[in-house]
């Protein structure tokens, strides 16, 4: 069976599943997508891995893992999702190690998460894209990443106060360091979708 590698367009909050996040995979030369539906930790862990500019004051799982097998010359040279069973997708890590290459079962959603991290394509089988692949247009899905707008995430700022940053906040009013020190406190708060957002707007800047 062929191999068609898919590339990340974005994730959004699912519809259909509350608490739950619609990762979106697009093939490579095709109008085909792959919706799957992932947790929110997932979600935020892929976010991150794709905001190059955003750094967790500690390590998360992935990362921790990541850590882990580079310290043991451990490479995940690709990712496989390679069934589809009831609406659940499968996936395999392919590693190698000294030059023998080991095949790891994962859950698809961790799989991708430490497919950015190994900076490691994503590969899917043709039969699994023609079975659940279907050809739609994004709208709210900003390319390489989207969080929920209407969602509000709490921060936990060095000094040890709560403060809830509103998601769909344009910060506009703001001014530069403002922006700046918001971003700062967002990070240690591990509050990434708010981060990106702030980073985005200082871009703008």
């Amino acid at each position: 069976m062929s191999l068609i590698r898919l590339n990340i367009k974005g994730i959004s909050y699912s519809q259909t599943q509350s608490g739950a996040y619609a990762l979106i995979l697009s093939e490579e030369n095709g109008e085909r997508k792959l919706p799957i539906v992932i947790g929110a930790f997932e979600a935020q862990s892929i976010a991150i891995a794709l905001e190059k500019d955003i750094r967790p004051p500690r390590p998360l799982t992935h990362d921790l893992f990541k850590n882990f097998s580079e310290r043991f010359n451990i490479v995940i040279k690709q990712v496989i999702i390679h069934k589809l069973v009831d609406g659940v997708f499968y996936a395999s890590l392919i590693c190698e190690n000294n030059n023998i290459e080991e095949i790891i079962d994962a859950r698809t959603s961790d799989a991708i998460a430490l497919a950015l991290r190994f900076s490691a394509p994503i590969f899917t089988y043709k039969n699994i894209l023609d079975k659940a692949g279907v050809i739609l247009k994004i709208d709210n899905v900003k390319e390489g990443k989207k969080i929920e707008d209407s969602l509000v995430f709490e921060s936990e700022p060095a000094k040890g106060k709560k403060m809830k940053v509103p998601a769909d906040e344009t910060f506009k009013d703001l001014s530069l360091s403002d922006l700046k020190d918001l971003l700062k406190k967002a990070v240690q708060g591990e509050d990434y979708e708010v981060a990106a957002k702030l980073r985005d707007e200082i871009s703008k800047r």
